[in-house]
């Protein structure tokens, strides 16, 4: 169920009336009946524009109501370029793409569009008995009556003839607002025996045909059709031929330029239409420049957002790029930190095991000083040692001749003269390894008794 306040705001909308209380006053008159209280309203709204129009200008209405019985001469045109406004029939307004919306008023172009609102979206396509949508004319059938009205005119009277564009009266006029033109509009009565003679001498004449294709977008309709009998009620046609000419107005409306009842010559036609087009020029003009002035403005906002865009994404690149940069110093810079300390501590810790190499070595040599004991004095039992290191550095010592060869590698282990521990003592003459087989000899097997002499020869 379609929401009270919905169908309030779409009344609103359809009829523009401003006060909620009066648009609910109507529908409740009505029973919420949104097609019939539209319909009612559209009604009584036309016969009050019209008994209005009829009060208050009578001289005007005449002046540019062109009759079949007057002398043939183009009445003066009356002040104003729209003398009068006219409510579309709503099943085709709500046939059609949509209602026409504008901010227009008399004498100003439609500015507005096409504002898509359909009858069944809110709710009426299950009204009463389930026949309201039989009662709209569809998108389709619209277009089609429009297109065999056109295959019909054109067999009976031949191509040369006003471009009837094959669509619905609501899709026309929204043609002529896009293309900044007025719309010619001929309602044709099959049945009338002025018109054949006035579509086959006046309006499929090379003049005028060629007039409104270049100054107008045309529609044509059938009083035998849906659409061109509701128009011919809408535009009040009481004698055939007849022709008008309009624009959109606001409100589900239409400015009515100019009517022409009755058969009209060639020459006349074109003076009436050369009359409309001229009163009319200049708010097509301004129309135009204010659709262009639209458009450059649009065009130069959105030149101005892709500008914005553009910097905004060189910004954000830049403030990319910068934060990258400054995360690529800051680990770099916490790398260079880390392998500083790393240098430190490897640094340190060769130091410390240096240092406690250093204290193992030196309580080395003092163990093995200490194990050497005192040295000998001179004796028959005592051997003098003499050992020469690969630097040229010499050192003697006495031992005892029960010593053995190690009590020499520990003698030379104490003196802290080498660097490394991989070393054999060697005897010139003859030439003899003192290797770890031969550490447990005394120095007298050894035959270094009671003197030897030994050279440190390194691994």
């Amino acid at each position: 169920m379609v929401d009270v306040a919905d169908k309030l705001a779409y009344f609103q909308e359809v009829t523009g009336l401003e006060d909620p209380d009066l648009c609910t006053e109507i529908l409740q008159t009505h029973g919420w009946d949104l097609e019939l209280a539209i319909s009612s309203f559209t009604s009584s709204n036309q016969t009050s524009a019209s008994t209005t129009n009829s009060d208050s200008q009578p001289r005007d209405s005449l002046n540019r109501t062109e009759s079949a019985s007057g002398s043939g001469s183009v009445a003066d045109p009356s002040p104003g370029l729209a003398w009068k406004l006219v409510a579309l029939p709503i099943s085709v307004i709500s046939g059609s793409l949509g209602l026409v919306s504008a901010a227009v008023g008399l004498g100003l172009w439609a500015a507005g569009g096409v504002v898509s609102y359909s009858l069944g979206m809110i709710g009426l396509g299950s009204g009463r008995g389930g026949e309201s949508s039989a009662r709209l004319v569809s998108v389709s059938s619209a277009a089609s009556e429009a297109m065999d009205f056109v295959a019909a005119f054109e067999r009976d009277y031949g191509t040369t003839r006003p471009n009837f564009i094959g669509e619905g009266f609501v899709d026309a006029l929204q043609r002529s607002r896009d293309e900044f033109k007025l719309l010619f509009v001929y309602l044709h009565s099959p049945d009338h025996p002025d018109s054949p003679v006035f579509c086959e001498r006046t309006l499929c004449s090379e003049a005028v045909a060629a007039f409104v294709n270049e100054n107008f977008v045309a529609w044509g309709g059938s009083l035998r059709g849906s659409e061109g009998f509701k128009m011919s009620n809408s535009l009040k046609a009481s004698s055939f031929p007849f022709c008008a000419v309009v624009m959109p107005a606001a409100n589900q409306r239409i400015a009515l330029l100019q009517q022409v009842e009755g058969p009209k010559s060639p020459e006349e036609m074109l003076t009436i239409l050369q009359r409309v087009l001229e009163e009319s020029a200049s708010v097509l003009v301004a129309a135009r420049l204010n659709a262009e002035e639209r458009r450059n403005n649009m065009r130069l906002r959105e030149e101005q957002d892709v500008a914005y865009r553009a910097a905004l994404e060189a910004d954000r690149a830049r403030e990319h790029q910068k934060r990258e940069e400054q995360e690529r110093l800051e680990r770099e810079a916490a790398e260079a930190e880390q392998k500083r300390k790393e240098e430190e501590e490897a640094h340190e810790r060769a130091a410390r095991e240096a240092a406690e190499k250093e204290a193992a070595q030196a309580r080395m040599r003092q163990e093995k000083a200490l194990s050497l004991g005192d040295e000998p004095e001179k004796g028959p039992n005592v051997t003098q040692v003499l050992v020469r290191f690969p630097t040229g550095e010499r050192k003697e010592r006495r031992f005892h001749s029960t010593a053995t060869i190690q009590s020499l590698y520990d003698y030379v282990d104490s003196l802290g003269c080498l660097e490394v521990e991989d070393y054999s003592l060697v005897s010139n003459f003859p030439r003899v390894a003192y290797g770890p087989e031969k550490r447990s000899l005394t120095l007298k097997e050894a035959g270094l008794h009671p003197q030897g002499s030994l050279f440190v020869e390194l691994n």
